[in-house]
Order: structure tokens, then sequence, then C-alpha cells
């Protein structure tokens, strides 16, 4: 176990300084270096940021939402349900789209039941079954002190929990849960990569700090733009120096000839242009629209023209289309901690083919607005006459997103 312990160890390590560079993207706290760069641009100290990767996590993460459990037969939705639905579901995703992945840490509370954790990537990994996608043996820091260091950590293996707490010897806590009670939370995964891909890709993050770098520059030509540089030649060298802020903001100012009746030349540079910037940046938008399948207006580019609903939809068929992979991989990831969760809290070791009807249910990743409504129910009304029965309250609710109203229909003789 020491020897499996280590290596957890080294390999956590390994992986977190790619998840804190992650997150410096997403909390918009990275400052690439600059290309070329002089003394005195390093003396104003600018450090423009932009929120894209944000943006990016943001947008595919606010329409992952978890409405419930279908054909529900181990009572899992009570378990998220005393477990802080919203935000559990909310932070296990977030942090998944982030790192690539993030972890769940199953445990019992006072009375015996399941306690659901998430713990991000930068604090978890372990040894993946790639069929069933549960860990063979896991690794996690619960806590860390005020200097970053970890004070309780945990080794996870099947029927056992082993707690390692700063000054104290180690325990074990069994349990009857069929797999270790940490499991993965992964998106996009695959064959090479387990344990799944980052939303913020390094093609993001490269085109981010580019447009960051455009961004700083245009705030230095912006201000040469204000202010623009101005000479003068010809001046006497005894001559009393010009003050340069007065000649600056002056409206007015009076060179006099000398003895001889010379007078100096007076010009000014032509003025830097703003328009070469903002192109730049716009360009980095639009790659970075095309990999994210965000538009421009939602990275701050507004159209003059406002989209309909419609409209709108179809300019984020990527981003629905990812939403839809994401449900999926996501459902499955939450199910394995359902099932898990149900082991230990009803203290037996279910199979995991006992779980195959169950699944969650999710909500329309786009919701549709007053026209879309209409349209599906002309086209419910026409299947139906063509298939009745097609059409009802539960699978109509998927495709709205809308609950059917729980007030009972008026009879005839009633009304």
């Amino acid at each position: 176990m020491a020897d499996n312990l280590s290596y957890l160890k080294q390999l956590l390590a390994n992986k977190r300084t790619r998840s804190e560079l992650r997150y410096r993207h997403y909390e918009m706290k990275s400052h690439p270096q600059d290309l070329f760069s002089t003394a005195e641009l390093k003396a104003w100290n600018l450090r423009p940021v932009l929120g894209w990767c944000s943006k990016a996590v943001d947008s595919l993460a606010d329409r992952l939402q978890v409405k419930g459990w279908k054909n529900d037969n181990f009572n899992l939705e009570t378990i998220f349900r005393m477990n802080n639905w919203d935000i559990f579901f909310d932070s296990a995703i977030l942090s998944a789209l982030i790192n690539g992945c993030s972890f769940v840490y199953i445990s019992e509370d006072e009375t015996g039941f399941p306690r659901v954790e998430v713990i991000d990537g930068m604090n978890a990994t372990g040894i993946i079954d790639p069929v069933t996608n549960l860990l063979k043996e896991g690794y996690a820091i619960l806590e860390r002190d005020k200097n970053d260091a970890p004070v309780r950590e945990a080794y996870f293996e099947t029927g056992r929990t082993t707690f390692y707490e700063k000054g104290q010897e180690p325990y074990s806590v069994a349990n009857q849960a069929p797999a270790p009670l940490l499991v993965p939370i992964l998106y996009r995964p695959d064959a090479k990569r387990p344990f799944g891909h980052s939303r913020i890709s390094r093609a993001m993050m490269s085109l981010v700090n580019s447009a960051v770098r455009t961004t700083k520059r245009s705030e230095v030509a912006a201000e040469f733009y204000s202010v623009p540089q101005k000479y003068v030649l010809g001046t006497d060298p005894d001559a009393e120096a010009l003050d340069k802020w007065k000649s600056t903001i002056s409206s007015l100012m009076e060179i006099s000839k000398d003895e001889d009746g010379d007078r100096p030349t007076v010009g000014q540079f032509t003025q830097q242009s703003m328009q070469p910037h903002m192109d730049q940046i716009r360009t980095f938008a639009a790659l970075f629209g095309g990999e994210s399948g965000l538009t421009m207006d939602d990275l701050g580019f507004v159209s003059d023209n406002p989209s309909s609903a419609e409209a709108i939809k179809a300019s984020h068929e990527s981003l629905r289309v990812l939403a839809e992979k994401a449900q999926r991989v996501f459902g499955s990831c939450f199910l394995n901690v359902g099932y898990i969760a149900a082991c230990l809290r009803d203290n037996f070791p279910y199979h995991r083919r006992q779980f195959y009807l169950t699944e969650p249910v999710w909500r329309p990743a786009f919701k549709p607005d007053a026209a879309a409504l209409s349209g599906i129910g002309d086209g419910a009304i026409k299947i139906n006459q063509a298939v009745p029965g097609y059409f009802n309250k539960d699978n109509l609710t998927d495709l709205t997103g809308i609950d059917p109203s729980e007030m009972e229909i008026p009879e005839e003789d009633d009304l």
C-alpha cells in the first residue's frame, strides 16, 4: 500500500502545475510575458486581463442542469437532495470542466446517511477502471493549512479508507462499497486520457495570451494617441528650456525670434491609429469563438441587429452539441456517485448492473421561447394525430423544459 500511495502522491504533484495554470486562466490571474518589452513599458506595470476562458467554461456549465432521476429504483434522488442538490452538481461540473475531472468524496454523517463532497482535480487522483469509470485506488488531500500544505489526506481502497492526519497515527474505516469512496466526474474522456480533457484547451490559453498582449499594446498606443508627441527644431542652446508639461497642455504658446531673427520650427509626430489593434483583437476573438463554440456576441463584440431565439440557438450549434455530449458523460459519472452512495447507505455491496435502468434527467441546454413553444405544440398535435399518444406530458417536458401543471383538469360537468 505504501508504494501505491507514494505513486499517487507523485502523480498528483505532476498534474498540479497544469491544473493551477488552467485555474489562473479561469480566474483571470494569468499575465502572459511580453514578446518585446522595454524598461519603460515594464515601469508602467500594465496588467490587462480578458475573461474569455471563464466565459467559455461558464457558458457550458450554466447550461448543464440536472432536473431529476428517471427509474430511480434505489432512491438516489434523496441522497443528492439531502446534499445541497444545486450547489453539489454545479460545483462538480464546473471543476470538471476546468480540470478535465473532479472527484466526489463519499462519507457518512453522524446518522450514517451518505455525505458527498466535491474535490477539485488539483487535490485528488487515482487509478481508474476504464470499464466502469470507477477508481481502483484513490488519493485525496481533504484539508490544507494556510500555507497550502496538506493537513488531512486519505487513501481509498475497495472496502477501506485510510486517513492520514498531521501529527497523528493513520487510521482506517471499513465499508461495504464495491469500489473506493472516491468517484471521478469526467469531461470528454477517451482511451488515451481516461481522466478527460479540460474545457480550457491549449489553443484557448494561447489565444487569450495573444489577445491580452494586444490589449496591452493598445493601452500604450492610446496614451500616445491622446497626447501626441511634439518636437521643436532649431532652438538656441543658450535659451531657457521649455516647460514640457506647459507646452503640452497650453492652448497658446509663444516662441520669440532670437537676435539673428531666426525662430525654431515646431511640429508634431503623426498620431498612431487604434484601428489595427482593434482589428487584431477581433481576429483573436473570432479564433477563440471557433475553438470554444461561442459567438462574437458572447465575447463582447455585439452585433447591430439583435438575434431571435432561433438564430441564437443556430449560432450556438457547436455549443449545443458539446452540452449534449457533456450531459451523457456527466450522467454516467453521477450515476456512479449515486451507486456507491447507495451501497454505503444500505451497507450492502450492490451490483452495478442493478442500476442500469436509472438515469439522470437534464433540463434542455437551450430553453425555447414563445415561438419555439408554439412550433413544438403544433408539431406534437400533428404527430399525435398520426400516432395517438406519441407525445404526452412526460416526453414534452424534455423538449420544453417546463414541468406539467399539477392542477386537476375540471370535468365538463363542473364547468
